[in-house]
């Protein structure tokens, strides 16, 4: 992966669509950045953008965005559900792929520098990239929101990082920083009131509820020694909760921040909400995500739901992914489309070849194999009967953890099944890899030939689509390899109405690595590097006498079941 930057400007203005898309308009204006998603409320008059890009990228594409928003909206005329001090309320910088914190606290800073200088907005930095811990807190440099900031500001405690020391009236002030991925989400009550979702808020929240006297939401607080208010703390850390009034959908929700969702995941979340709320006589009836949300997290909770079902979790991305969206009723209020929503799947469509085979049905990717033309070839038809083959391993374990009489099992098998789900996707994304690699193959030696210069590039061209077109069916049967410990743990303890299914995942895995080590060696026939060459040689008779070891071993086993 590249080294990319993630931000995620909050800007104060939600129900202006023009606004909004003037906006957004300035910040797509950037090179190299993909504006991901747009996610505006009414009621809170805020919208909440996801974009990503490399740091410097990203750095200009936010500038754009904060300058137009400087331009277009009036913090005077501003009313919202949603805390806020500025125009663009607050600008935080989350590293992902190879990005790492100091290149996300980097653009944090060179950001605050320009905006405070250039278009003189006051600054505060918070989070990882805050000058002054104090002020870490997003919560205590908003206290008090926009109101407040005209006396706030002329405090030396607080002073800006960069900006002037005066309110600006018109765009307010501005936190930028570089935090954790932050989640902002939304659960459902089946209620109007207020009261009743800041009682569950309270419950879930990690501050908790002030303790009263007389054990009362509206008695007396208890204080300890220092005239601190004792709080009873709430279910969850890593939450930051309030109840609201949602007029657009006519219902209370639960407003939660989830600012570390490795110890805090979405469904701690949501299930917290539900118990508390059923406590309290109400139902959780769905839920919402404001802005994106890391494809992990959506599969962590399909299987989570999985397990509280007492099911496998070998179930297909796709299907755990829509597991998750259905039992938390993320499409109650409006459509919760998982390409559009999730940050990895967002990324992948944009970056996906326009022609990729493994989005093919059957019979299209056989009459496109069929066609005089030289891609797909044996390569990838080799890759798709790997994937094939771990198939029907993960097929007969997910059977095997659902077999009756077999419960004790059940989290043996399940457990194969993952596996079994991960194998079969890197050998899919191999299919097009393989055509991938053939394809360059064919572009380098359509380079022209004219001048000495051209012919020199051009061999060098080749060689090096060569070499990778012998590297990735090598990675085939490498990848493939895997799948025998799965098919040997099937063959041996799986359901044995199911021993034939082992059977033809096996042969199929047995012709994958055989097939991909056909294509290694033909591609490595034309090298020039004839180190190279050997190495890769050398590789494949491994990989094939392995396999060959692999194949008659589990293969007896098979034999032997079936026979009975």
């Amino acid at each position: 992966m590249q080294k990319l930057i993630e931000c995620v400007p909050n800007f104060s203005e939600g129900r202006d669509p023009e606004i909004i898309r003037q906006i957004t308009d300035a910040i797509a204006s950037a090179d190299g950045v993909s504006l991901l998603d747009v996610d505006p409320g009414e009621t809170t008059n805020r919208t909440v953008v996801t974009f990503v890009g490399s740091p410097k990228a990203t750095v200009e594409a936010a500038f754009r965005g904060i300058k137009k928003a400087a331009e277009l909206i009036d913090m005077r005329k501003h009313k919202g559900a949603h805390p806020r001090m500025g125009a663009t309320d607050v600008c935080p910088f989350i590293p992902i792929g190879d990005a790492d914190w100091n290149e996300a606290i980097a653009c944090a800073k060179e950001l605050g520098k320009r905006v405070g200088e250039e278009l003189k907005i006051p600054v505060y930095l918070y989070e990882k990239a805050a000058k002054d811990t104090s002020r870490a807190n997003l919560a205590v440099i908003r206290e008090g929101e926009y109101e407040a900031f005209f006396d706030k500001i002329k405090k030396a405690e607080w002073h800006p990082d960069f900006g002037p020391n005066e309110f600006n009236a018109k765009t307010g002030a501005t936190a930028i920083g570089a935090r954790e991925f932050l989640i902002a989400y939304n659960v459902n009550l089946n209620t109007k009131s207020v009261r009743r979702a800041n009682s569950v808020a309270f419950d879930v929240r990690e501050q908790g509820r002030v303790k009263t006297l007389d054990g009362t939401p509206t008695g007396n607080p208890m204080v300890d020694e220092k005239g601190e208010p004792v709080r009873v703390p709430g279910m969850l850390k890593h939450v930051k909760a309030i109840g609201w009034y949602v007029e657009e959908y006519g219902i209370a929700q639960v407003s939660m921040n989830l600012t570390n969702i490795q110890e805090t995941p979405l469904h701690a979340a949501f299930d917290a909400c539900h118990e508390s709320a059923t406590k309290r006589g109400l139902r959780v009836t769905g839920s919402e995500i404001v802005g994106m949300v890391p494809k992990k997290c959506l599969v962590d909770a399909g299987r989570h739901f999985l397990q509280k079902q007492n099911w496998s979790e070998g179930a297909a991305e796709e299907e755990i992914i829509d597991i998750a969206i259905r039992t938390m009723g993320l499409s109650e209020l409006k459509p919760f489309d998982p390409k559009e929503k999730v940050i990895e799947l967002k990324i992948e469509a944009a970056a996906a070849p326009k022609k990729s085979l493994v989005k093919m049905d059957l019979r299209r990717f056989c009459n496109e194999t069929l066609s005089d033309s030289p891609a797909p070839g044996g390569g990838s038809v080799a890759a798709l009967m790997g994937a094939l083959g771990v198939s029907l391993g993960g097929m007969v374990a997910n059977l095997s953890a659902g077999k009756r009489g077999w419960e004790e099992k059940l989290r043996y098998f399940s457990d194969w099944a993952v596996q079994a789900q991960r194998l079969k996707d890197q050998m899919l994304s191999l299919v097009d890899e393989d055509t991938a690699a053939f394809n360059k193959v064919m572009a380098a030696f359509a380079l022209p030939r004219g001048t000495t210069k051209e012919k020199s590039a051009r061999t060098a061209a080749i060689e090096s689509a060569n070499k990778l077109a012998a590297e990735v069916p090598l990675r085939v049967m490498q990848t493939a390899a895997k799948a025998y410990d799965l098919l040997a743990e099937m063959a041996a303890r799986g359901n044995p109405a199911s021993i034939s299914d082992v059977g033809v995942g096996l042969l199929a895995v047995r012709a994958c690595i055989e097939g991909a080590g056909m294509n290694v060696r033909i591609n490595i026939a034309n090298l020039k590097d004839e180190k190279g060459k050997t190495s890769l040689s050398n590789k494949v008779q491994v990989f094939t006498e392995e396999s060959e070891a692999r194949f008659k071993e589990i293969s007896k086993l098979v034999e032997k079941k079936l026979k009975g």
